[in-house]
C-alpha cells in the first residue's frame, strides 16, 4: 500500500514492484540483507537523465547554440534539481534503509535522495520504457529548464566584460551592491560595476547575482 502512494506521487505504476523496491534500497539496508542495492539503477539512470534531458533541450530549444545547450542541461541535471524532485515526490517516506542510517536520518540527506531520483528514472525505463522515463523528466524538469534558458546568455557578461577590460593589462574590476528593496521574500538588488574605481554601469536582479550580470551586460553596451 505504501509503494502505491509512491506510485501516484510519481505518476507511474510499475507492472514489477520489485524493481521500484530494488531503486529505493540504499546500500546500508542491502547489506544488512544481503541484497542488491540501488547503486547500479543510478548508474543506468544518470546516463538516461542526462540523455533525455539534452533530447528534451534540443528538440524544445532549436535557438540555443551548442555551448548553450549544455550550460541549461548543467544546470538542470544536479543534485539541487534532484533533491527538489524528491522533496517534491516525499522519496525519504518510502526509502529502505539500514540501521545506522535511520539513526542518522539518512533518507533525508541530499545526496542519497538524489541517487534515489536517478535510480527511479532507470527503474521507470526497464518497467516501461524510454517513452516513460521521459515523460517523468520532462514533467518534474520542464520548469526548471524553461528558467535555465532565459538565463544562459546572462552567464557570460561578466567574462566577455572581464576579457574585454583586460586586453591591455590587468585592471581592478568590483562589483557593489549598492540597495536592495521589497519584502524579504521577494528582494530586488541594485549593483554597480567599477573598474579601477571608475564607474561603469548598473543592474538591478532578484538575486545579487543576477543583478551583477545585468550590470556587466549594461557595461559591455556602454563600451561598445
Amino acid at each position: 500500500m505504501e509503494l502505491e502512494k509512491l506510485e501516484k506521487n510519481i505518476g507511474y505504476t510499475f507492472k514489477n514492484k520489485e524493481l521500484l523496491k530494488k531503486a529505493l534500497r540504499h546500500t546500508s539496508y542491502a547489506n544488512e540483507r544481503n541484497l542488491e542495492s540501488n547503486e547500479k539503477l543510478e548508474f543506468l539512470g544518470d546516463s538516461i537523465l542526462e540523455f533525455l534531458t539534452s533530447k528534451y533541450i534540443y528538440e524544445n530549444y532549436k535557438y540555443l547554440k551548442e555551448g548553450e545547450m549544455t550550460k541549461v542541461r548543467a544546470t538542470v541535471v544536479c543534485g539541487k534539481s534532484l533533491s527538489k524532485i524528491a522533496k517534491l515526490h516525499n522519496f525519504s517516506d518510502f526509502l529502505y534503509m539500514g540501521k545506522s542510517e535511520q539513526k542518522m536520518s539518512g533518507a533525508k540527506r541530499p545526496a542519497i535522495l538524489e541517487d534515489s531520483v536517478e535510480a527511479i528514472i532507470a527503474a521507470i525505463y526497464l518497467d516501461g520504457g524510454l517513452e516513460q522515463a521521459e515523460r517523468f523528466i520532462v514533467e518534474n524538469l520542464k520548469e526548471e529548464i524553461k528558467e535555465a534558458t532565459k538565463h544562459v546568455g546572462d552567464k557570460d557578461y561578466k567574462t566577455v566584460l572581464q576579457e574585454k577590460l583586460q586586453e591591455h593589462g590587468d585592471v581592478k574590476i568590483e562589483y557593489r551592491t549598492i540597495g536592495e528593496s521589497g519584502p524579504d521574500h521577494d528582494k530586488t538588488f541594485e549593483v554597480d560595476v567599477e573598474v579601477n574605481g571608475k564607474f561603469l554601469a548598473k543592474g538591478k536582479g532578484k538575486s545579487k547575482k543576477e543583478a551583477q550580470m545585468k550590470a556587466a551586460k549594461r557595461a559591455l553596451e556602454n563600451l561598445n
